[in-house]
């Protein structure tokens, strides 16, 4: 309980002053005059209110990563804490907060524009290929995901209401059903002004998910007060890695790529500049990039916590997982136990939601950056169409293949692109003289953990699988060190110019 607690101060303290510091060193101007404001149209550039930007950055960003992620993370221990506490203060509210803000700056440029502005033309065009592929695997995804369990949901709920057999159960028990569902609404809330579908039912969706969070926390510390419960506890014991299989799954680099989206996620950086583009002062930027890492950041205590404490620990979660126990299977199984049939239903809804409103934007985020990209308006609906409707015909023919393989290269691939988003920001700060420390010291971090990853991790996981870890280390070290240095030489150049 009280690792639990101290993590969760240090994440609101870390938004009140680190996320206060890095507001004033990227230079926040309350007086400036926002795109949302200079470039209104009402359908990509339109004002809305704080309260509902936040909910949709939050929900944008809040796939099944803090959830899955962290239970994920969790199989390795109570070090999971730190990484997601340091994680989200010093690394992903910093790469949030610049990607909404450098957006902000730059007439709520996507992506890979911001990446080719500071970093060059070849980066520009390697990042538009890299973040649609990235973007149409969470789509794709993301949708048969929420399918099943939306399938799950409807058979419980039948089954203990006793009418499975009726009509309407067959059609919502179901994936094909669902799956038509979830894709209709995909393309609606891709062609649509962002107002009328997102920004009208996105306050909904975070009903539900306040509810998962706060249900499942709440009934954390109560059965922890009530002694019904031990929440794992940080120690020098315990500082180590309980993975059940930790030949193949070291501590480091696995435990930084498994916890992506609950301590930095590069996924995060498309999704920025959709708000960039709806907030109409500067000063809400640390309210809602940033602070929106942090709400994720308390998601994810909240599942990796609830993970270990229910099945007793470390070794009781990694034989559950050893047993054959999903991710899945374990929210379930943790949401009904506590919550009751009532309660677990709205909270797996809530977990439902986490990933339809990340891979909604996705597709919204793969239309913009395409649009960029080929300098094609999106003034009027049919243009809009024109450029959506092959993506959903290349998503809907993916949405048939096992993913199994090909999503193992997810992780890696979405902290390749929080580590360019990294860089990109140092530049920007570089470029106006500022302490780009902030960006720099993070990217070279995330670099060697990238390429320690690739390798180290085994060859199903998409790495090498070199049995040198000593090697592994050195040469992902040497190489995040030489890309500091270059960054280094590159500045000193730019300045004596």
């Amino acid at each position: 309980m009280v690792t639990f607690l101290i993590s969760i101060v240090a994440l609101v303290v870390g938004y009140l002053l680190y996320g206060r510091f890095v507001a004033k060193i990227f230079g926040v101007d309350p007086a400036a005059t926002t795109p949302a404001k200079r470039l209104a149209d009402g359908i990509d550039y339109q004002e809305l209110p704080m309260w509902r930007v936040f909910l949709i950055q939050l929900l944008n960003i809040a796939g099944l990563g803090p959830i899955f992620g962290a239970i994920l993370g969790a199989l390795y221990g109570p070090a999971a804490y730190i990484w997601i506490v340091l994680g989200c203060i010093f690394m992903g509210g910093a790469h949030d907060f610049f990607s909404g803000f450098a957006s902000m700056r730059n007439d709520g440029m996507s992506l890979p524009h911001l990446v080719g502005k500071y970093l060059g033309t070849g980066a520009r065009r390697a990042m538009i290929f890299f973040t649609i592929v990235l973007l149409l695997f969470v789509g794709v995804v993301f949708t048969n995901g929420p399918a099943e369990l939306m399938k799950s949901i409807c058979g419980n709920v039948f089954a203990h209401a006793g009418g499975s057999s009726s009509f309407v159960a067959t059609v919502l028990t179901s994936l094909n059903f669902w799956l038509v569902v979830i894709f209709a609404y995909y393309l609606l809330s891709t062609i649509l002004p962002i107002g009328k579908i997102i920004g009208k039912i996105y306050p909904f969706f975070g009903v539900a998910l306040l509810f998962m969070v706060v249900g499942v926390g709440a009934a954390l510390i109560c059965k922890s007060f009530a002694g019904t419960l031990v929440l794992p506890e940080l120690s020098v014991e315990s500082f180590k890695n309980f993975h059940s299989d930790s030949e193949h799954n070291i501590l480091f680099p696995m435990l930084f790529i498994v916890i992506s989206c609950g301590a930095i996620s590069g996924f995060h950086a498309t999704q920025s500049p959709l708000m960039a583009r709806c907030l109409g002062n500067e000063r809400l930027s640390r309210p809602i990039f940033y602070g929106a890492m942090i709400a994720e950041g308390g998601i994810a205590l909240i599942w990796a916590t609830a993970a270990i404490a229910y099945f007793h620990g470390p070794e009781g979660l990694n034989a559950a997982a050893d047993a054959g126990m999903t991710p899945a299977m374990m929210v379930n199984t943790i949401c009904s136990d506590w919550l009751g049939i009532v309660g677990a239903t709205l909270a797996m809804l809530g977990v439902v939601i986490c990933p339809i409103t990340s891979a909604d934007t996705a597709f919204r985020g793969m239309r913009l950056i395409l649009a960029d990209a080929l300098g094609f308006p999106q003034y009027t609906l049919k243009k809009r169409l024109e450029l959506t409707l092959p993506i959903f015909v290349v998503a809907v023919f993916l949405s048939r293949i096992d993913f199994a393989v090909i999503w193992k290269y997810f992780g890696i691939g979405n902290q390749i692109l929080a580590t360019i988003t990294l860089w990109t920001g140092a530049a920007f700060l570089a470029s106006r003289k500022k302490e780009h420390w902030l960006m720099s010291i993070p990217a070279l971090f995330l670099t060697d953990v990238c390429v320690s990853y690739f390798l180290l991790a085994p060859n199903k996981a998409g790495g090498l699988g070199i049995s040198n870890h000593s090697l592994g280390y050195v040469v992902g070290a040497f190489v995040a060190v030489a890309i500091f240095t270059l960054f280094l030489r590159k500045i000193r150049r730019q300045e004596s110019e």
